[in-house]
């Protein structure tokens, strides 16, 4: 579930900067640092030098109020993930390419408008989510062989052509060959090509308050429908896919022959051959814009 809660007071904030990252800026470190000197705001601002998880495990070990990230949706899941309920208050912004997170937190804000605005007068919100096999997602997560476009996609967006559709390939061939089972809230095994589940965030057919999942079951007939499947996962457009069987489910698991593969708020991942699935109602702490 997702709810708006009083803000307490903001004295020491730690930021993580990616300025490598699709739209943070190779000065963001320096304008991060400019937004909260004018602020009077004790605060840190650093950069992933040595990993990711390393600098932010530093950043919250600090015990900030709140933990501020510049970077791709990679980074933002992990931020939110590791703060959790009990950390500190996140603002996972928009310094990515897709920015799945942020622009349901943010809008279309730019990361510093957003950094200001939440430091002026921000809100805070508590931000349900999903879990599976261990590892969180706040948007939305797409289980089964169309995930392998996400990596035909990262290719696209590190420039190297050759290679995307080198794995574009790759992922055809694997289609239909390795189906999913899952059963949800306890229901009956069913099978399909591919599992996605929604947030309440951003979910068309939940409230932001709703307690549980939407998960949508995939079933292509044919390889062109699972070549649409695999594009509109990859952009985050998940409802726009073909074949699509709606539910909803607070718990449930997923079986396949191998390793699942699949997309975490649009990030490519290597799951179990059995994934367990929740939702979690108190994910984190968003620090949000009062009005978006």
């Amino acid at each position: 579930m997702t709810t708006t809660q009083s803000r307490p007071p903001i004295r020491h904030v730690e930021v993580v900067v990616n300025p490598l990252s699709g739209s943070a800026g190779p000065n963001a470190k320096a304008e991060a640092e400019a937004i909260l000197e004018a602020r009077g705001v004790k605060a840190r601002v650093s950069t992933p030098e040595d990993g990711v998880v390393a600098c932010l495990q530093r950043a919250i070990d600090a015990g900030p109020d709140l933990l501020a990230v510049v970077a791709g949706d990679g980074t933002a899941r992990c931020a939110a993930e590791m703060s959790g309920p009990d950390g500190p208050l996140v603002a996972p912004l928009p310094g990515g390419t897709m920015n799945m997170l942020p622009r349901q937190l943010y809008g279309e804000r730019d990361w510093r408008a957003a950094l200001e605005e939440i430091l002026d007068a921000g809100v805070v919100k508590s931000v349900s989510g999903g879990e599976v096999d261990g590892k969180m997602f706040f948007v939305a997560a797409i289980l089964g062989a169309p995930a392998h476009w996400a990596e035909a996609r990262e290719a696209v967006r590190e420039g190297r052509m050759w290679l995307a559709v080198q794995r574009a390939r790759r992922a055809m061939r694997r289609a239909f060959t390795g189906r999913l089972r899952y059963a949800l809230d306890g229901g009956k095994m069913r099978k399909t090509e591919a599992l996605t589940l929604m947030c309440p965030l951003v979910s068309t057919i939940m409230e932001n308050d709703a307690d549980f999942l939407e998960a949508t079951a995939v079933d292509p007939a044919s390889a062109r429908d699972i070549f649409r499947l695999g594009f509109h996962a990859a952009v985050g457009d998940w409802r726009a896919a073909p074949s699509v069987e709606v539910d909803k489910c607070r718990y449930g698991a997923v079986w396949a022959g191998g390793r699942i593969p699949a997309i975490l708020d649009g990030e490519p991942q290597r799951l179990s051959r059995t994934a367990q699935i929740k939702f979690r109602p108190n994910a984190f702490r968003a620090l949000v814009p009062e009005v978006l």
